[in-house]
């Protein structure tokens, strides 16, 4: 399949980029949009000198939210894990 070229606009500048799909073109569009959206709210809320700030605090954001995702995630696992096991256990309690 032929790469696609995709334009986004992050803060004002744009970045090319190719993507695979047109799955992954509208991930990146859809990104590019949050980050967008999020720069603007930091930038109305909060007196900011640089863009580079924003930016910060805008990847500070976005990766928190990934990071609780990933540890509650780990979480439901090891839960789930540990109730399988529990399961197990008394199945074979029971069929011994």
């Amino acid at each position: 399949m032929a790469k696609i070229k995709v334009n986004v606009v992050i803060a004002g500048r744009t970045y090319p980029l190719s993507v695979n799909s047109t799955d992954e073109e509208e991930g990146l569009r859809k990104a590019a949009k949050s980050i967008n959206e999020l720069i603007a709210k930091f930038e109305q809320n909060y007196a900011v000198a640089d863009k580079q700030d924003v930016l910060a605090m805008s990847a500070l954001q976005f990766a928190s939210k990934a990071e609780i995702v990933s540890l509650k995630n780990t979480k439901e696992k090891a839960e789930v894990l540990q109730k399988i096991n529990e399961l197990t256990n008394l199945l074979e309690d029971h069929l011994l």
